[in-house]
């Protein structure tokens, strides 16, 4: 068996705040999980880079120990699942909640592998619909 190789990591708060601030989100109840497809203005080419992850924990979670071990669990669950679901050219953020601590691993497998998937689907839906495929109600907003 080969070893996994590593994903390329966020370092820097502006990456962190870029896939905040353009990229897609969905919670669930073990962790947060923020995707971003880079663009060409992007400082890494979009085309050619690995995805990318970082992983950040507030104090809500706990103290520093706390925060520690949730972040040593989001890496060993994003090795497990982004090594193969992982797509080229976007940045992950995974964000502790209070429940990575308290969550089995196979949960917060099972937790990134919903959110990876709902993101995906919320990039490729259209953001509107056109109006003459919407229905009569709907158009009116009953």
């Amino acid at each position: 068996m080969r070893p996994a190789k590593q994903l390329a990591r966020l370092k820097r708060r502006s990456e962190f705040l870029r896939a905040a601030g353009r990229g897609r989100k969905w919670a669930t109840p073990g962790l947060v999980l923020q995707a971003c497809k880079r663009s060409k203005s992007d400082d890494v080419d979009p085309d050619l880079g690995p995805p990318r992850v970082g992983f950040t924990a507030s104090r809500k979670v706990g103290a520093a120990v706390a925060r520690n071990r949730a972040r040593r669990r989001l890496r060993a669950v994003a090795d497990q699942v982004l090594q193969e679901t992982a797509e080229t050219g976007t940045d992950y953020v995974l964000i502790a909640r209070a429940g990575t601590l308290t969550r089995s691993y196979g949960d917060l497998v099972a937790d990134l592998e919903t959110a990876l998937k709902r993101v995906s689907e919320a990039r490729n839906r259209r953001r509107k619909v056109p109006s003459r495929q919407l229905s009569k109600t709907a158009r009116d907003g009953r």
